[in-house]
């Protein structure tokens, strides 16, 4: 079992950083690829960015590429969205996830292939 709490969201104008951090417990966080989604009002949940087990492969949407950037640091159990360059269509609630499967060299976009999910956090962007 893993569980993960997100926290580091808020009201940020665009242009503007935030830095998003996710919490894990359980002793499987260090084996599991990991990764970042988002869901605005009204629409989809939609993948934002993930990593594999060590840190040595990431993969990120067309939509953030070359502004946020995904990392971990299994020591402390923790994963990390750093988020510049924001707009405000970037405002979402950000979930993170733990992959069902362990190790592996790759990362996944697909949200299926996640069975632990945190509660969320509110990112706002304005304009």
């Amino acid at each position: 079992q893993v569980q993960l709490v997100e926290s580091g969201g808020g009201l940020v104008q665009a242009g503007g950083s935030l830095r998003l951090s996710c919490a894990a417990s359980g002793r499987t966080f260090s084996a599991r690829p990991m990764g970042w989604f988002r869901q605005a009002p009204g629409k989809e949940r939609e993948f934002v960015a993930a990593i594999n087990w060590s840190g040595s492969s990431t993969g990120y949407a067309d939509s953030v590429e070359g502004r946020f950037t995904i990392s971990r640091d299994n020591a402390k159990n923790t994963l990390y969205l750093q988020m510049n360059s924001l707009k405000p269509e970037d405002t979402a609630i950000y979930y993170c996830a733990a992959a069902k499967t362990m190790y592996g060299r790759t990362w996944y976009s697909q949200a299926s292939m996640y069975d632990y999910w945190g509660q969320g956090t509110q990112v706002t962007v304005s304009s």
